[in-house]
Order: C-alpha cells, then sequence, then structure tokens
C-alpha cells in the first residue's frame, strides 16, 4: 500500500474511532463487560444464517444483471457472480470510489463497453431504489398497529408543525407515503426519459445549466447514458423478472437482518417481525450514504440509534447486534471477493484506479 493510502486509511480510522469515544463518552455509562458478555452469547448458526442469505443475494445480483445483458450478450449468472462479489469488496474496503470496479469488471470480462455497464449499473440503481422504496412503504402503512408499538414511538410526545400536532409514528407514516409516492414519481420519470432520452437529457441541462455549466454538462451526460441504459430492458417479460428480483433481493437482505436479531437468542425478544427489523434496514440504507472506506461509519451509527432510541435496548446491546449487523450484511462478502480476486489475479486497488478512469472517458465520449 502507498504512504498516501496509508495516511488516508489512518485518518479515516481515527475520525470514527473520535466518533464512536464521543458517542460512548455522551452515554456516560458503558458497560465494555457487558458489550463483550452479550457478543460472544450470541448463536452463531444465525450469524450464519445471515451470511448465507446475503451470499445468495449477490447470486441474485448476478442473474438480474444476466438479464439487463441480454440485448448486447448472453452470459451466465455463474460467468457474473465472481465480478459481482469482487465489486462489492471493492466496495466494503475502498467506499464509494470502489463503486464502479463491478461494472469495469464485468465489462472487461464480456468484452464490453464501460459506457454500456454504467448503463447497465444505472438501471440497477433504479430498480433497487423502487424496489426498496415500496417494501419500505408497504411495510410502514401494512405493520403500523405493531410499529407504534415500539418504544422510542410509543413514548414520543406529539410536535407542532404549522399549527398541527403530530406524532413521532404520525410523522414516519408521513415520510412512508412520501417514499412511495416517490416512487412513483420516479417510475414516471423513468419511462419518460427511456421514451426520449436526447430531450430528456437536454431539460435537465437547460435547468442546471443555469446554476453551473459544468454540472449541467454532468448531469446531461448522465441523464442520456440513464435513458440508453434502460433500453437495456428487453421487454415486459424482462421487466416483471427484474422486478421480482429486485424484491426478492432486498426482502432476503431483511430476512438477513432478522435472523442476526435472533443470534441474540438470551437478550433479544423472541417476537421481533420482519416488518421490525425491515426499520432498520431502512435506516442503514439511509445510514449507508454516508461511507467510509474500510470501515464503514453511517450505516453503523444510523442501525445503533434505530435500535437505542426507537427499540428502547440497552446501549451495550445495541452497539453490539449494529456492529454485527454490519458484519454480516456488509464485510461478510471480503473473504469470498478476495479469493475470486485471486483467482481472476486482479487487484482491487488497480482495479479502482481503472474502474474511476474509464467511467470518466465514458461520460466524455457520451
Amino acid at each position: 500500500m502507498k504512504r498516501k493510502e496509508i495516511l488516508i486509511t489512518a485518518a479515516v480510522v481515527a475520525i470514527l474511532g473520535a466518533l464512536v469515544y464521543i458517542q460512548v463518552r455522551s452515554w456516560q455509562k458503558f458497560d465494555w463487560h457487558r458489550f463483550w458478555a452479550e457478543t460472544e452469547d450470541t448463536r452463531k448458526l444465525y450469524l450464519l444464517g445471515g451470511v448465507a442469505l446475503i451470499y445468495f443475494d449477490y447470486y441474485l445480483r448476478a442473474v438480474r444483471w444476466k438479464i439487463l445483458l441480454r440485448p448486447v450478450k448472453q452470459t451466465t449468472a455463474s460467468r457474473l457472480l465472481a465480478p459481482t462479489m469482487i465489486g462489492f469488496t471493492g466496495l466494503a474496503l475502498l467506499g464509494r470510489p470502489g463503486e464502479f470496479i463491478r461494472p469495469y469488471v464485468i465489462g472487461r470480462k464480456e468484452n464490453l463497453g464501460m459506457a454500456s455497464q454504467l448503463a447497465v449499473w444505472i438501471v440497477e440503481r433504479i430498480f433497487d431504489m423502487g424496489a426498496f422504496g415500496l417494501i419500505m412503504a408497504v411495510n410502514i402503512m401494512v405493520s403500523a398497529k405493531s410499529l407504534r408499538r415500539l418504544p422510542g414511538f410509543a413514548d414520543s410526545t406529539t410536535r407542532s408543525i404549522a399549527g398541527f400536532h403530530v406524532s413521532s409514528f404520525a410523522l414516519f407514516q408521513i415520510a412512508g407515503i412520501g417514499l412511495l409516492l416517490g416512487v412513483a414519481v420516479a417510475a414516471l420519470v423513468a419511462f419518460w426519459i427511456r421514451k426520449n432520452p436526447t430531450a430528456a437529457a437536454q431539460f435537465f441541462k437547460n435547468g442546471l445549466g443555469k446554476v453551473s455549466v459544468k454540472l449541467g454538462e454532468a448531469v446531461y451526460h448522465r441523464v442520456h447514458a440513464f435513458g440508453e441504459g434502460l433500453n437495456t430492458v428487453k421487454d415486459f417479460g424482462s421487466f416483471l423478472q427484474l422486478a421480482g428480483l429486485s424484491l426478492l433481493i432486498w426482502i432476503l437482505i431483511g430476512f438477513a437482518y432478522l435472523s442476526v436479531m435472533h443470534a441474540y437468542r438470551a437478550h433479544w425478544p423472541s417476537h421481533m417481525r420482519l416488518s421490525d427489523v425491515l426499520l432498520l434496514t431502512a435506516g442503514s440504507v439511509v445510514g449507508g450514504i454516508l461511507q467510509l472506506p474500510a470501515v464503514g461509519g453511517g450505516a453503523q451509527l444510523a442501525t445503533i440509534g434505530i435500535l437505542y432510541k426507537v427499540f428502547g435496548y440497552r446501549k451495550e446491546l445495541a452497539i453490539s447486534c449494529g456492529i454485527m449487523l454490519w458484519l454480516v450484511t456488509f464485510m461478510s462478502v471480503i473473504p469470498a471477493g478476495l479469493i475470486f480476486a485471486h483467482f481472476e489475479r486482479v487487484s482491487l486497488m488497480k482495479l479502482e484506479r481503472e474502474s474511476l478512469e474509464e467511467e470518466e472517458k465514458a461520460l466524455e465520449e457520451g
């Protein structure tokens, strides 16, 4: 590892350590003995079950990418599994800069250009956002009665907004309805962009170009790439397959969370339901936007905060479970990804640099 990379990693670790230290100090009392006892007392079979579900999710992602490649390339999910796991390993170890490793490695393996794989990646993102938003919104509306009884919602006071007294759970429900409407609007916008990508890209360029010409140009290329990428959905049958796979992927992630939660048999209530852990999944996804290389950060802090403030669990248990969820659902790919990288004879650091270069080149050519 280069000296610059060592310094950056050390700085990131120091920042995260400082954040955790400040959080623990703010609680004043933290029982480290209880924390380690609760962590060691987990049922390992449940943790392995969570890892197995996450690994199966990576296979489903490879199947989904195969369907998106149908218009230009016939391949198999087994061929795409290694690049998929290498890509997610890069994301776990390198943070957001590693996001483009997966489309780059797949493009190189299947003799396809980076631009075409970026289009596939963008379409995959929209299916993920749509499936995740739909599941979360439906969960909030259908399971409102049980979610309302969670300590953080049941004991909350009402707030005055524009003259109306609204409870914390009511705000949560409003957010769920807004999320569902957002998914519907995103679907309509995606349909419009697919129908006429050039006109849509020009529309966004004209609007954002008034703020910054460079920003307008960048958005123009990305919107146009997204519109062209939507053509990777071959037909309505493929759309249904992609939608079904996306929903299944996120439901399995929910079950992986549930498996980890039930690993804490001596400390966790037996009535923990899928609807409850989907709330944790939502917090983790939102917090994951603030992703630091190798150490994460946002996802763990968001999950710990929900466990402590909404579910009402002890600080030690919330931190233990939050870290365990992150390890099982996000970092567990690293061993398999590094093994695949060894057999594929690739370097993650080199792939990160090359993928970013190809991504910039693809946008310029666009």
